[in-house]
Parts: structure tokens; C-alpha cells; sequence
């Protein structure tokens, strides 16, 4: 059954700060791309905003506010294995993560100090909270998906986290109370503490119905794609995936874009026969190709699925392997009929029929072949693009 879910407005608490540190967890793009619009708002009362993150979030960040302040606080990287599952990582990781927490917390505690700061922002990371201001803590996830067998961890894990977000002023869950709703048990599952509150969906895109009709009156049809794949998220598995893409390329319908999910770099490589790959786009450019996109693919990451949410569309979700808390959240929007979902390990040898399938769909619904409907015409180059432009 698919669910509707209303899109309510950005609701946080007064800040009557004047100077804000906003600083989003280094893990893939999302907690840094759901800070925009709270920077936003916080440049349109006038505040003064003070950033602080580390690799590629920080990249984007750099693109997204050039104007603003940075500072340098610690940072911490996973190692990863291509032997053992991610949830298996974190936990021989966990002393780490934990002693990080700490360094984080003794940072912020000096650096408040030595700067004038009104208020902290946190975004998935634990360790930056304060007496000496008001913090706030920014999750979508209050409990740990445990897999299989270890799901008898799940209630020690939360009060675990809950032990942490109590000891900041605020924590805001980016999604919207009741039983409708995007975290499903991430947020929901238990009884929320008292300095918790729902705060609706968090989005660098802002939504309009004259954006929405834009998907409908693309005026320059070389800037329509057939296929947007949208990349992110740790690495190496990122890279794993979109080799995976690269390999059928010559199975795609002609045109098809590739976001790397690399803010760092500029490389674009056009020189495929159906794919055109590019590092990153800007927030106003990609909103108008996921409008106008017949097929989405993209990781289950929750920051991904707030901002097709908030611009009306679905895509294909792949989880990142081993990330209890992606699969979970593709399994479950998938069974609620808002999204479908692949894993990536049957991504080679699916994705050709699912494409095939999710064509003909339109071109049922549509009443139109996929070749009006984006506006590409076929070139015959590719006699085995398994007759999706027709």
C-alpha cells in the first residue's frame, strides 16, 4: 500500500543565540546536506554561523557556504574490511568511536574557552556537547538496528545512546511523530525522552509546486536523463557500487547521469557511450534532474530519502552492505510501498530487468515510450540496449 506522508514545515525551537557552531558527522554527504536548511535559517534571523567538519562534508559544506567561518575540530575515520560486515567493523571499532566521543567533548569544552559561542549544533556527533551553552543534537536514529541474532542488543544499545542524548540541551528528530513516517523503529520504536522532539523533515531542497511542475516543462531537453544514479556513503563500498554501474553501462538507455558523490574533485567524464559521470552538482541543479529523472537510484541513506520525500519522488534504494540501519530503512519503506529496494550484491545481475520493468510501467501509465517521455531519441549505437527506447 503506498502511504502518503504529509510534508510539514521545518519547526525548531527559538534560537536566540547570536553565534552558532554547526558541525555535521563526516559519514557520506547527508548529516552535512540536512544542515543546510538549518544554516539557512540561521543566516535569515541574522546569526552568525561558525562551521566545523571533516572530509568530503566538509568539502561540500566549503561549496554550499563559502562565505562562512570553518574551524578545525577532531575527527575520526572508520577502517573498513571487504572480509567482515560493516555492523561487525563498528563493533571491534566501538572503543574508538567511544574514546573519540571523549576527545570531541574535551575539544569543545576548550574551544568554547578560548571562543565566544552562543549555541552548538551537533549533528551525529556525540562528544560536542556542553555546560557552558546550549546544545543541540541533531539524529534520526535513537535506536541501533542489531542483524539477526543480535537483535537482544537493541534496548541496551538505545538507553546507550539515550545516555548521550540526555546530556544535551535539545535533540531533534528529523521526522514527523505518529504511526506514518520515514525512521520507522530508528525514532518510533521506543518512548522518546523528554528534551526530544520531532521536527519534521530536514531538506536542501525547498519544495514548490511550480518546482514540482518543473519535471513537466523541461524546456531544454538536453539536460533530461533516462537514469540518475545517485551515489554516496563510506568507501570503499561506494567505489564498489559504482564500478557495478560502469560495468552495464552498455545496457543502459542512452543517457544516463552518475553522481559520484565527490565534492572534492571537478573531473567530469563524458565519454561514455550511455553514461555521463560527474563528481558533484549543485543543490539547484540536481533538484531539477531528480524532478525530471524517470528512474532514481541511490543509497537507503535517510538524508537521501528526506529530500526525494520533500520533491515528491521514489527511487530504487540500494543499502549499503552491512549497514544495519540502510537496510532497515529500505525493508521497511519498500514494504510501505513509498520506495523499492535491490541489494547491491544482486545489483549486476537485477538491475537490467528491473530497469526494463519499471519502463514498461511508465510507458503503460504514460501512455508514451520512454524516448518521449525524456525527450532522448534513440541513436542506435547500442543494438543490446534491451529495447528500452523503442
Amino acid at each position: 500500500m503506498n502511504r502518503q506522508i504529509p510534508l510539514p514545515s521545518l519547526t525548531m525551537s527559538g534560537i536566540a543565540s547570536n553565534r552558532v557552531l554547526v558541525a555535521p558527522l563526516n559519514w557520506g554527504l547527508g548529516h552535512a546536506t540536512r544542515c543546510v536548511p538549518i544554516i539557512k535559517k540561521l543566516q535569515a534571523e541574522g546569526k552568525e554561523v561558525i562551521l566545523t567538519a571533516s572530509g568530503r562534508s566538509k568539502d561540500f559544506l566549503k561549496r554550499e557556504f563559502p562565505e562562512l567561518e570553518f574551524v578545525d575540530s577532531p575527527h575520526f575515520s572508520i577502517l573498513y574490511s571487504k572480509v567482515f560486515p560493516m555492523w561487525m567493523i563498528m563493533l571491534l571499532q566501538s572503543p574508538r568511536i567511544l574514546w573519540n566521543i571523549y576527545i570531541e567533548h574535551k575539544w569543545l569544552n576548550n574551544f568554547l574557552e578560548r571562543n565566544e559561542i552562543d549555541e552548538v549544533i551537533s549533528d551525529n556527533r556525540y562528544g560536542l556537547w556542553s555546560n557552558k551553552v546550549r546544545c543541540v543534537f541533531i539524529t534520526h536514529q535513537l535506536m541501533i538496528k542489531c542483524p539477526g541474532m543480535f537483535q537482544f542488543l537493541e534496548p541496551l544499545l538505545h538507553r546507550l545512546v539515550l545516555q548521550y542524548v540526555k546530556k544535551y540541551s535539545e535533540c531533534w528528530i528529523p521526522d514527523i511523530d505518529g504511526k506514518i513516517n520515514l525512521s520507522g523503529d530508528l525514532s518510533h520504536k521506543f518512548k522518546i525522552p523528554e528534551n526530544t522532539k520531532f521536527i519534521g523533515f530536514l531538506s536542501r531542497f525547498e519544495f514548490s509546486k511550480d518546482k514540482a511542475e518543473f519535471k513537466t516543462d523541461a524546456k531544454n531537453k538536453d539536460e533530461v536523463y533516462s537514469i540518475c544514479f545517485l551515489l554516496s556513503g563510506p568507501e570503499p563500498l561506494r567505489t564498489e557500487l559504482e564500478m557495478q554501474i560502469r560495468a552495464i553501462e552498455k545496457n543502459l538507455p542512452k543517457k544516463c547521469l552518475l553522481i559520484q558523490g565527490k565534492p572534492e574533485t571537478t573531473n567530469w567524464d563524458q565519454t561514455g557511450q550511455n553514461l555521463i559521470v560527474g563528481p558533484h552538482i549543485d543543490d539547484m541543479e540536481l533538484q531539477n534532474i531528480l524532478l525530471k529523472t524517470p528512474l532514481i537510484v541511490c543509497r537507503a541513506g535517510y538524508s537521501s530519502i528526506m529530500d526525494l520525500k520533500v520533491l515528491g519522488r521514489s527511487a530504487l534504494l540500494i543499502p549499503t552492505p552491512g549497514q544495519t540501519e540502510q537496510e532497515y530503512l529500505a525493508e521497511y519503506l519498500s514494504e510501505s510501498g513509498l520506495f523499492d529496494k535491490m541489494l547491491q550484491e544482486n545489483f549486476g545481475k537485477d538491475f537490467i530487468s528491473y530497469q526494463q520493468n519499471f519502463f514498461s510501467r511508465q510507458e503503460q501509465k504514460n501512455n508514451t515510450s520512454i524516448a518521449e517521455l525524456t525527450g532522448i531519441q534513440n541513436d542506435g549505437r547500442s543494438s543490446d540496449r534491451i529495447a528500452l527506447i523503442k
